[in-house]
C-alpha cells in the first residue's frame, strides 16, 4: 500500500504517531487504540504491540469504529481511532458529526493517506477531507508537517478535551523541524519572514514551501513562510499579520484548493478588508488518477518546482 511518506533527502523517522502514542499509553492507562483493520497501515501497530489489552481492531467498519470510540470516550477513556481519511470522512461523516462532535466526545480520529499520498486513485485519495471536517462544529482539524510535529501534535491532542481529526503522515516520515517542536492547537508558526511573497502552507507542503523559499532567496526574492498546522480553529490573526507584511500571498496545500486552506485564507483576507493578491497551489477539483505518488504529485502541482513557479509569478 505504499507505507512511506518520504519525499526528499531529509532524514526520516519511522511511525512517529505510533511512537508518540505508545509513550503516552505507558503513562496514561486511559488511552485506547482502535483501528478499522488498518493497524499496520496507520502506524498504530507500536501501540498495539506495547499495550495489547488496550487495542481493538473493529474490522472494516468505519462507522462502528467512530461509534465505539465515542462510547469509550463517554466512559472516561481517550480513544485514538485510526483509518484512512477517505473512510473517516466519506463513510463515517454522520457518526463523526453526531456521535463525536455534537456530543463533544473526547475522540481522536487519525486519518491516513491524506490528499495525494497514495497512488490508488480517487477511492483512496482523501483530497477533500479537511474541507469536510472543518465544516463540522466543535471539531479540531490538524494537518502536521513532519515527524516531529506529528509527535508533538499527538501529545497535544491527547491533552485536549474534545474531538479531533488529524491527518497522518506514516511510515518513514521526513524530519523537517528540530526535535523541540512548539506545536499548539490553533496556532500558526512563522518559519521565515519575507517582504516580497508570503507562502502560507499546511501539512507536507510546508516542507516544499521552505525549500522553495530558500531557493528563491538565492535569486533575490524575499519569500516568507507561515506554517498553519491547525486548520480549525484557524489562526486568522497570524494569517492577516503575515499577509500584511508581503506584496502577495501563495497558499500551498495537499488538498483541493476549493474549500481548503486557499479558501480559508481568501475568507480571512476578505473579512480583514486586506487587499493582497492570492495564488493557490493545491489539487484540482476532480478525482485523480492511479500511479506512482511522486509522478502524480509532480503532475498535479504538489512539487517544489511548481510552488517556486507560482511564487515567482506572484512576485511579478
Amino acid at each position: 500500500m505504499g507505507l512511506d511518506e518520504q519525499g526528499g533527502p531529509r532524514p526520516t523517522m519511522d511511525a512517529p504517531f505510533g511512537v508518540a502514542l505508545t509513550e503516552l499509553g505507558t503513562s496514561r492507562p486511559n488511552i485506547i487504540g482502535l483501528t478499522a483493520d488498518l493497524g499496520k497501515y496507520t502506524d498504530i501497530h507500536p501501540f498495539r504491540d506495547a499495550h495489547p489489552n488496550r487495542f481493538f481492531n473493529v474490522g472494516m467498519a468505519e462507522q462502528n469504529l467512530v461509534a465505539i470510540a465515542a462510547g469509550l470516550a463517554r466512559t472516561g477513556f481517550v480513544p485514538f481511532a485510526t483509518t484512512y481519511g477517505v473512510f473517516a470522512t466519506r463513510r463515517a461523516y454522520d457518526f463523526v458529526a453526531i456521535a463525536c462532535a455534537h456530543a463533544r466526545a473526547n475522540v481522536k480520529i487519525i486519518a491516513g493517506l491524506p490528499g495525494l499520498t497514495t497512488g490508488y486513485g480517487g477511492t483512496h485519495q482523501a483530497t477533500e477531507d479537511t474541507g469536510l471536517m472543518c465544516m463540522v462544529p466543535d471539531l479540531v482539524v490538524i494537518d502536521p508537517c513532519d515527524a516531529t510535529e506529528t509527535m508533538a501534535a499527538t501529545r497535544a491532542i491527547a491533552d485536549y478535551q474534545g474531538p479531533v481529526y488529524m491527518r497522518l503522515l506514516r511510515g518513514k516520515v521526513p524530519i523537517v523541524f528540530e526535535s523541540t517542536c512548539n506545536f499548539e492547537i490553533g496556532k500558526a508558526r512563522l518559519l521565515l519572514s519575507g517582504t516580497d511573497v508570503g507562502i502560507v502552507s499546511t501539512g507536507l507542503m510546508t516542507e516544499r514551501a521552505l525549500d522553495a523559499a530558500m531557493q528563491l532567496r538565492k535569486k533575490g526574492l524575499s519569500v516568507g513562510v507561515l506554517h498553519v498546522p491547525t486548520l480549525k480553529p484557524l489562526d486568522t490573526t497570524a494569517i492577516t499579520e503575515f499577509a500584511s507584511s508581503v506584496r502577495s500571498v501563495v497558499s500551498a496545500e495537499n488538498h483541493v484548493v476549493r474549500g481548503g486552506l486557499a479558501t480559508m485564507i481568501a475568507e480571512t483576507l476578505f473579512r480583514a478588508r486586506l487587499q493582497v493578491p492570492l495564488k493557490s497551489v493545491g489539487l484540482p477539483d476532480r478525482f485523480l488518477e492511479c500511479g506512482v505518488v511522486a509522478v502524480l504529485q509532480e503532475r498535479y502541482g504538489l512539487s517544489t518546482d511548481r510552488l517556486m513557479a507560482e511564487v515567482e509569478s506572484a512576485a511579478r
